[in-house]
């Protein structure tokens, strides 16, 4: 789990700089990225595809807001989104290998968790599970946000996007 604090005033410009060296690294590795979100709403895409040249690796995104459509749209394991609940490891890790899947991608990132203000499934608001696919196999990595609710959502798609730079970068 990684505690981080709101980081400060954000926008889309301020994702979408953050984006640059993902796509660049993608570009460089000739591997193709794609996303689902939940609490982020599409931030996470339209940061991506807010960089020039996204279009050569970026394959597109789900929006699974409603947790059904986690399941049935995301390709999360009904039985394990019903035991774990939406806010879990195991829906994020599935949700990325589901976005990869279904879009064609060969690194599939997904954000699921509770922006707030209130709790959900037992889970403060802040509480942010970035999920992964690649080769290498499906992780995770759990956040504890602060601020408010659009700190939390811009924060989580800054931490995915600091994930991909690191994955694109060490394969």
């Amino acid at each position: 789990m990684t505690n981080e604090p709101a980081p400060g005033p954000w926008g889309l410009p301020e994702l979408v700089r953050l984006a640059e060296p993902v796509i660049a690294a993608a570009v460089r590795s000739g591997r193709s990225v794609a996303t689902a979100e939940s609490l982020t709403g599409g931030l996470l895409g339209a940061a991506l595809t807010g960089v020039s040249g996204a279009s050569a690796v970026y394959r597109g995104g789900l929006i699974t807001y409603a947790t059904d459509l986690k399941a049935s749209l995301g390709g999360v394991d009904a039985e394990e989104l019903a035991r774990h609940g939406a806010v879990s490891a195991q829906t994020a890790r599935g949700m990325a290998a589901g976005a990869a899947a279904r879009c064609g991608a060969d690194i599939g990132i997904a954000l699921t968790g509770v922006a707030g203000p209130d709790p959900q499934e037992g889970h403060p608001a802040g509480t942010v599970f970035c999920g992964w696919y690649a080769a290498a196999g499906a992780e995770h990595r759990e956040l504890r946000l602060a601020g408010d609710r659009a700190e939390i959502r811009y924060a989580a798609a800054a931490a995915a996007l600091g994930v991909l730079t690191g994955l694109l970068d060490s394969e």
